[in-house]
């Protein structure tokens, strides 16, 4: 049970830290920014996801999702596009989803 309550709290501190960001320059007085990723225009103070699953405002992007770093050997974590996670599943039977012992990102 110690195991298990060490594993979800770093599973948790590691969840605060957002390894995957960086910062962009607000040109004074824009009222509006460009996504570098898909050329979209935004209004400066909004949020938004781009295509490559980057949370977004004006000022900067992280990236919207952690990324599986520690699971049981005989699954494997994929990338789903569309929700913008990791899935984790037994390689051999991807309807079985398998736990997470530690993740960095988001």
């Amino acid at each position: 049970k110690k195991y298990l309550a060490l594993a979800l709290l770093l599973c948790a501190l590691l969840s605060l830290a957002n390894a995957q960001c960086f910062q962009q320059a607000i040109k004074p007085g824009a009222t509006q920014c460009q996504d570098s990723v898909d050329g979209t225009w935004h209004d400066v103070g909004s949020s938004w996801r781009n295509s490559d699953c980057m949370d977004c405002t004006c000022g900067g992007c992280c990236s919207a999702y952690s990324t599986p770093k520690s699971f049981p050997s005989d699954c494997v974590s994929v990338f789903d596009p569309v929700a913008c996670k990791y899935i984790v599943h037994k390689r051999d039977d991807p309807s079985v989803l398998c736990p997470i012992y530690a993740a960095v990102g988001k």
